[in-house]
């Protein structure tokens, strides 16, 4: 099967630059914060995953309509389908991850919901194209620090193994959320691709509520200030500077920064939840760190292919 040009931007390897460093390192640390405070939040699932969007798309608008109005010149519908397509997978990756935090521990459920950058990396080499032999190794430890992290904290409920298997179809759904966001930020500003994606989202969420009838209104002043606080680090200074940073540097490179989450979201949660991290945990965020700099050390600079605000 014939893969992609090398040129492909939904594929290529880049190596990030100091600015790219700086914005991931930003974005590591809001979508780190998310899984603690979504854990204290006694609002639904689906309640945080629709105003954490729909807030999101509201705070982007203005930016896409005043310093990023001339990028939507010549812009046609099918150039917002990749857009779309990722709001769909956002909204399963939402759906099916959010419930888990209250099934497992949040360190399980972190740990295998950032399994995101096997099953971009397996999409790629199922369409044909060839990886470094640095990158696998570098998805081996990182994937096995994730996975030794988690493992600690394995139990036999019932309860807690259906939270880890919706972590890991969170994990697939992602996968599909990045991919298609890389393919949509090659035509769109960051702007226009998070304010159409996080809109399907927010629709498609509000849409499920309805139709199993949950609420998405009538909580508490602490469940709001909450989910005003997820909506600012993990949506717009997480989700969306990883968004930013996608047409420089490539879905596996931003796959597998995200998988510092695992390490951040165990440190946020000894101060949020008070859960002291194992000592397994330890080497499984080494493992990680280690993961993570072997595939961007692997990867080669090329030039920006799409707009990059």
């Amino acid at each position: 099967m014939a893969g992609p040009a090398p040129a492909d931007p939904a594929w290529v390897l880049h190596r990030p630059g100091t600015r790219d460093v700086v914005v991931m390192a930003v974005a590591v640390v809001g979508v780190s914060l998310s899984g603690p405070m979504t854990a204290l939040v006694a609002a639904p699932a689906l309640a945080i995953a629709f105003w954490r969007n729909a807030a999101g798309a509201v705070a982007l608008l203005p930016v896409l309509l005043t310093r990023e109005r001339s990028t939507l010149t010549g812009l046609r519908l099918r150039d917002l389908r990749s857009s779309v397509v990722a709001g769909l997978f956002l909204a399963a990756h939402f759906a099916a991850w959010l419930p888990s935090l209250s099934m497992t521990t949040v360190a399980a459920s972190i740990a295998l919901v950032t399994t995101t950058p096997i099953w971009t990396a397996l999409a790629a080499r199922l369409s044909g194209v060839r990886l470094p032999a640095q990158v696998w190794w570098g998805l081996a430890l990182a994937v096995a620090g994730a996975a030794l992290i988690a493992g600690v904290d394995v139990t036999v409920s019932l309860r807690a193994l259906a939270g880890d298997g919706l972590a890991l179809l969170g994990a697939i759904a992602a996968a599909g959320y990045v991919l298609a966001g890389a393919t949509a930020r090659v035509r769109l500003s960051t702007s226009a691709y998070a304010v159409v994606c996080y809109s399907t989202c927010a629709v498609v969420v509000a849409a499920a509520a309805l139709l199993v009838d949950i609420p998405l209104t009538g909580f508490g002043a602490r469940d709001w200030w909450l989910i005003a606080g997820i909506t600012v680090v993990a949506q717009l200074l997480g989700h969306t500077l990883f968004n930013l940073v996608l047409s420089t540097v490539g879905p596996t490179v931003v796959g597998l920064a995200i998988l510092l989450e695992v390490p951040g979201a165990l440190l946020v949660a000894l101060v949020l939840l008070q859960q002291l991290p194992p000592l397994l945990a330890l080497p499984g965020m080494v493992l990680v760190v280690a993961g993570v700099a072997l595939v961007v050390r692997a990867s080669r600079p090329v030039a920006a292919t799409g707009p990059t605000t």
